[in-house]
């Protein structure tokens, strides 16, 4: 099981995108991501009739000391509802290959956060994402981003 996760995370971070309507990187202060340090992306989404693919960016140095990133998500919609969720980015093999793009020593993978999904109300989704790896002071994560593109698969 453990090898099909990271032959998924393989593919997820090497796989072409598809047309972006939303990306944006926030840069994590001297590459130390503090579990204080919630970054919020907001999305203005005025397309309630297509469906939408969102992904997770991590840029990692060479030198992250972990294979994997977990991280809390919180998606807020405009009408005050949201949804809570962990999730496991896994950024190196079990070799510990760095499984995102590399240039010089930053990596950068892409990891699919939801898919097919759509934005019923018009308006400013916020997204709040946190480092949750049981680390006060997380080193050598250089950016997280978030994108948001059309899906191929439509209704």
């Amino acid at each position: 099981m453990k090898r099909i996760g990271l032959i998924l995370g393989v593919i997820i971070c090497f796989s072409c995108h598809k047309s972006s309507v939303f990306e944006e990187f926030i840069s994590i202060d001297g590459q130390t991501w503090n579990y204080n340090n919630i970054l919020q992306f907001n999305v203005n989404m005025a397309d309630s009739s297509r469906a939408f693919d969102i992904l997770l960016s991590v840029r990692n140095s060479g030198k992250y000391e972990f294979s994997n990133l977990y991280l809390f998500v919180t998606a807020h919609a405009p009408d005050g509802t949201s949804m809570r969720d962990t999730v496991e980015v896994i950024l190196a093999d079990e070799h510990g290959k760095w499984l995102g793009k590399g240039a010089a020593s930053i990596f950068t993978c892409y990891y699919p956060y939801r898919q097919n999904i759509k934005f019923p109300l018009h308006g400013i989704y916020t997204f709040d994402i946190e480092q949750a790896m049981w680390v006060k002071d997380l080193k050598y994560i250089s950016d997280i981003g978030l994108r948001i593109e059309k899906s191929d698969v439509q209704p």
